[in-house]
């Protein structure tokens, strides 16, 4: 994968507007998501998300016929662009306000195939064999590892035979054992204290967040190399960006093929 510079329409449905208590969010509690929307907004239209959206499209093969789940779709980013290549989008949002600006969008662009459920990845209101090209971007971080488990089963059950995943997402661990990892959290250190005092305070919040063990949870490269083909999935590759992110591309192996792979490529 090559690395990236600098990542029939129905209303909502009310019985999916809250969250299940007990089940995994693709975003935290902690966190109103409600409240960001403008700012998620502003990030969709940046050139390293466009990129990324782009580079997640490209690897989804997207073909006319194809049913496609976008899984933490925010404000559309990847749900929009992929409608006019498919058959149908199903865009699941945790939070409502973000489902309201998609649809928002969705109505001012005329696109007509696109659904908005507002639901919780781990709890996926969708049939089982559904759904051919799971794709998501920059979700799976806000989720604990017992959550994206959870989600990875419920994208495994949903897709058909053969369905592909392309999942893009902060793919680094903290610590500073492995030297990508190092270098990633630095980056991440260096962006914040550019910003002057706002980011030397941000930067002391996170710290205090990671201690109470609600900042976010990003999962290393060799963490999805092997959860994926523990939960199922074959033909895995996970690469590296030049950035802090990841993309992993997988597929639900038909029962008549072979095991799933137990290693993945490196990137």
């Amino acid at each position: 994968m090559k690395p990236i510079a600098g990542a029939p329409h129905a209303p909502l449905p009310a019985e999916h507007s809250s969250p299940r208590r007990g089940g995994a969010l693709h975003r935290p509690r902690s966190k109103n998501w409600d409240r960001h929307v403008e700012h998620v907004e502003a990030l969709a239209h940046t050139p390293a998300f466009c990129a990324l959206r782009d580079e997640v499209l490209r690897l989804a093969a997207l073909q006319r016929d194809d049913q496609v789940l976008d899984i933490g779709a925010g404000t559309g980013l990847l749900a929009l662009a992929a409608a006019p290549h498919v058959a149908h989008v199903t865009a699941v949002e945790i939070s409502p306000r973000m489902g309201e600006r998609l649809e928002s969008q969705r109505r001012n662009a005329g696109i007509e195939n696109v659904h908005t459920i507002v639901a919780s990845a781990s709890a996926l209101p969708i049939g089982a064999e559904t759904i051919d090209v799971v794709v998501s971007n920059y979700c799976f971080h806000h989720m604990g590892e017992a959550e994206k488990l959870r989600a990875l089963d419920e994208i495994l059950r949903v897709l058909r035979p053969n369905g592909r995943l392309v999942l893009a997402d902060m793919m680094f661990a903290v610590g500073v054992v492995d030297p990508r990892d190092r270098a990633v959290a630095w980056l991440l250190v260096r962006r914040l204290l550019r910003k002057g005092l706002p980011g030397a305070l941000r930067l002391a919040k996170n710290g205090l967040r990671m201690l109470a063990g609600r900042w976010e949870h990003p999962a290393s490269i060799d963490w999805w190399r092997r959860a994926l083909p523990r939960a199922g999935f074959a033909g895995v590759e996970v690469s590296a960006l030049d950035h802090e992110g990841g993309i992993a591309t997988a597929r639900k192996p038909h029962p008549e093929s072979t095991a799933p792979d137990e290693g993945a490529s490196a990137g």
